[in-house]
């Protein structure tokens, strides 16, 4: 079974609106897969204080946590072994534990647990 899923929301420049959708419909299709987890690629932007897509794709998930909807969300700046939601991250889906982006603090992703 697969544990972590990997998408890019960026990819091919979409409107904020149309990567939201998109946002929605990884997340039904990542749960009826069977994932535990999801990781999102959503870009930094070039503003240097983030990129819109970015923004909104980390409000609307921590909403989506705060309703229940999601078990956690992890942005990619402290997605790290001293990271106490890592490590419960990594229990429940041991896949984390091999990213690539582990310790790399990358603002431009995110990992949700489902």
């Amino acid at each position: 079974m697969l544990e972590l899923r990997e998408v890019n929301l960026e990819l091919g420049m979409p409107t904020v609106q149309t990567a939201l959708s998109q946002l929605a419909l990884e997340l039904r299709r990542t749960r009826s897969m069977g994932c535990t987890a999801l990781k999102i690629i959503h870009g930094y932007g070039s503003s240097g204080k983030g990129g819109k897509i970015r923004v909104q794709a980390r409000s609307r998930l921590a909403k989506m946590k705060g309703a229940g909807e999601i078990r956690d969300v992890i942005p990619g700046e402290e997605f790290s072994i001293f990271n106490s939601a890592t490590l419960a991250a990594f229990r429940r889906c041991g896949a984390l534990r091999k990213d690539p982006d582990l310790e790399r603090h990358n603002n431009g992703v995110t990992i949700v647990l489902l």
